[in-house]
């Protein structure tokens, strides 16, 4: 059991950290026999993948430079749709941030989950980290699920996910995530496909 339980564990840290550590060429890339069946896996083509990567490192930057310290921002993006969560100092802040990453290149649409409040702290944070890895290694135990479908995004016991998945899927996964101790709530920011869209871009065998 033991043991069992040491590979849930490292192949959920290791689904969360593709999400929390985008700029990881390594993985990206397949770089090594797990990244490339991650990559693999991914319902984005290649293509979109590393504009997703860049999406976010730019949204970053732009979220820096609107609010400095002042303000805690986190930028995901999944084909192209970016997603804001984390603290600003006010409503104007808010647009802003939005404002400016909606006018990076390639961004199709934005989200804006950002709450205008003080930053959390680390401790908070942390939890979320743990929150998202909880929900991800629920997804791997899953039998109907297929878990690299999904990006999982936690902030202040609130769960994201994004992916390009089906109805049943949405409602599968959000099943799931409720489930999880220490989720609050859960938001969907999916891109509802087709059961025969799901076929085509699922890997032939």
């Amino acid at each position: 059991m033991k043991s069992l339980f040491s590979l849930r564990a490292a192949v959920a840290a290791l689904l969360a950290s593709s999400a929390l550590l985008s700029g990881c060429g390594a993985l990206l890339l397949g770089g090594a026999a797990v990244g490339s069946v991650l990559v693999f896996t991914d319902r984005r083509t290649s293509g979109t993948q590393l504009e997703d990567q860049a999406i976010e490192l730019k949204a970053m930057n732009r979220a820096r430079e609107v609010v400095g310290d002042r303000g805690h921002v986190n930028a995901t993006s999944y084909n192209r749709v970016v997603l804001l969560t984390g603290e600003v100092p006010s409503d104007a802040d808010k647009a802003s941030v939005e404002r400016s990453i909606a006018r990076i290149d390639n961004v199709k649409s934005t989200v804006n989950e950002l709450a205008v409040m003080g930053p959390t702290s680390m401790t908070a944070r942390s939890n979320d980290t743990i929150l998202s890895s909880k929900v991800k290694a629920t997804f791997v135990d899953a039998k109907d699920l297929q878990a690299n479908a999904f990006k999982v995004v936690s902030e202040r016991g609130t769960v994201y996910l994004m992916g390009r998945v089906t109805d049943r899927e949405a409602d599968r996964a959000t099943e799931l995530a409720r489930s999880v101790s220490g989720v609050q709530r859960v938001v969907r920011v999916f891109e509802v496909i087709s059961e025969a869209e799901l076929a085509d871009v699922q890997p032939k065998k």
